[in-house]
């Protein structure tokens, strides 16, 4: 019953995702149309597509299982700030402004943007550079969990489950382009609100209710703690809860594949109605997610949890992409299908954002300047399928290296560190460039050394072992984890942006012809009855 339910769930979904693919092909004919959809998709499938490529089952099965049995229900605070600050700042911050100037400087991927806000080709290629380093295994990382959430229903080896994903979505992406993806993240993110929704139901229903659920988790004891720590408002370890938060929140600002929905969206007028969905979307889903991740110790005893054991065979911490499976192991089997395709929704809908922004990135910002002769929209396009398929293939076989051979640590730490390089080497410069005619290109150089080092700093560190607690205690803070280098890369570059712009030049010419976008005056018609009631 429960495979059989599961297989039909799964062949709808597919079917429906390919279907999208081939209807969207005519939006995918030229570049503007396969990167952005023609810069005319609405607030809707704008909104979906930014909360489905924010969350995925990373999200879902990785995060919420560690950060919920280390906060316990406190966890929540990172749903939230990834919906007030992630979604709800972002929008109302960085969209309509991106709207506006990509659209009067004809920028198509976030190097574009920085290529000629700054003049700078160079700068072009940096930052494509610096996408292609960090977002392959930012990308693999979207396989994870995956293996555990199928053996709750099938018996097939993990590299079959990223073989179906990575190929469905590589199908629908490379026909349709960007309106494809738009479309499927719109409903795959239908999927996700009725599947978290359903979810967490049915584990509080599993332990008695919210209450109950929360006694049980009070009576869990913490180190310095006799009980409640779980429960409590910021959990046992708020510090590193704040760390979290601006991570995972405050980082999609300097995300490529996040910023690049605002390129896309119809008209200005659709930023409000989008950061309303979009705020909302990411309550439920990511408030959800480590919401439900909050109750995991209540699982500790579970057959289902794999554990850390020291060389005396004792549990010493638990593999944080298990937590979640023995979670939902108990559940009627219509909740765990409708779980599996929940969390194939979240990955595929992140994967494709991903690669999409990978293709479009590398062809447009690497391969086309270095192309000796000019390379038309149809050859563009074939040229970014191409690289699609590379690009999924790459981060595929790097998830089945990973998953058949554990030891081999690099990739893991690779993964770990990607957000935080990302976000350390553009937040910084993307914002100021936004709203500041000062910012130089010397200083959008320096923050991108300034983030790419700490994030290489901090994978180096993660891979030898290096004790940081030598260093002092800030060092030791700011390398205590990738998490930790992440937020340091990024509150840096806040503050190192402004201070090299005070000291070098800006170009003051191209800066105030990219800024006289926003001194356009709107004005709308006044209705016959406005008219009558002035009267």
């Amino acid at each position: 019953m429960e495979v059989a339910l599961t297989v039909i769930l799964l062949v709808c979904f597919f079917a429906l995702m390919i279907g999208v693919g081939f209807y969207t092909r005519k939006h995918a004919t030229d570049v503007n149309g396969f990167v952005l959809g023609g810069r005319g998709v609405g607030p809707w499938l704008t909104a979906f597509a930014f909360g489905t490529s924010y969350f995925s089952a990373v999200i879902f099965v990785g995060y919420a299982g560690q950060f919920g049995w280390m906060f316990g229900l406190a966890s929540t605070w990172a749903g939230l700030g990834n919906a007030f600050i992630g979604s709800l700042l972002a929008w109302n911050i960085l969209g309509r402004r991106t709207r506006v100037m990509t659209q009067h400087i004809d920028a198509k991927t976030m190097p574009d943007f920085f290529g000629k806000r700054f003049q700078s080709t160079p700068l072009k290629v940096a930052a494509s550079i610096i996408v292609f380093i960090f977002l392959i295994p930012y990308t693999a990382s979207l396989y994870n969990g995956l293996s555990s959430l199928f053996g709750l229903v099938f018996d097939i080896p993990y590299w079959v489950v990223i073989l179906i994903m990575a190929v469905l979505t590589g199908i629908y992406v490379i026909f349709g382009g960007y309106m494809a993806t738009a479309i499927n993240d719109f409903i795959q993110g239908i999927i996700m609100l009725i599947g978290i929704v359903a979810v967490i139901f049915s584990v509080l229903d599993q332990n008695g209710g919210l209450l109950a659920a929360t006694q049980k988790l009070s009576e869990v004891p913490a180190q310095g703690w006799t009980g409640g720590a779980f429960s409590s408002f910021f959990g046992p370890d708020p510090v590193f809860l704040l760390f979290v938060v601006l991570l995972t929140s405050l980082g999609t600002w300097g995300l490529p594949q996040m910023v690049g929905k605002f390129y896309a969206i119809k008209s200005e007028n659709d930023i409000h109605k989008g950061t309303v969905i979009s705020t909302v979307f990411a309550i439920i889903v990511a408030g959800g997610c480590y919401f439900l991740g909050g109750f995991g110790r209540l699982y500790a005893d579970s057959d289902k949890i794999k554990w850390v054991l020291d060389a005396e065979g004792n549990k010493v911490k638990p593999l944080f992409d298990t937590i979640v499976p023995a979670m939902l192991s108990a559940l009627p089997a219509v909740v765990i299908a409708v779980v599996i395709v929940l969390v194939l929704s979240a990955s595929m809908s992140t994967l494709s954002s991903l690669v999409l922004t990978s293709s479009s990135t590398f062809t447009l910002d690497v391969i086309k300047p270095a192309s000796k002769k000019e390379m038309s929209e149809k050859k563009q396009v074939t040229t970014m399928r191409i690289f699609i398929v590379f690009f999924i293939v790459v981060s595929a076989v790097i998830a089945v290296v990973k998953d058949a051979n554990p030891e081999v640590t690099f990739i893991a730490q690779m993964m770990g560190v990607s957000w935080g390089g990302l976000a350390g080497a553009f937040l910084a410069p993307y914002l100021y460039g936004l709203y500041w005619k000062g910012v130089t290109k010397a200083s959008t150089v320096v923050c991108f050394i300034w983030g790419t080092c700490l994030a290489i700093t901090q994978f180096v560190i993660s891979m030898i072992g290096v004790d940081v607690t030598t260093w002092g205690p800030f060092f030791s803070l700011m390398f205590k984890s990738s998490i930790h280098s992440g937020v340091f890369a990024m509150v840096g570059g806040l503050i190192i942006v402004p201070i090299v712009s005070v000291f070098t030049k800006a170009d003051k010419e191209t800066a105030d012809e990219i800024f006289a976008c926003f001194d356009k005056k709107y004005t709308a018609e006044v209705t016959a009855k406005e008219r009558i009631k002035e009267d």
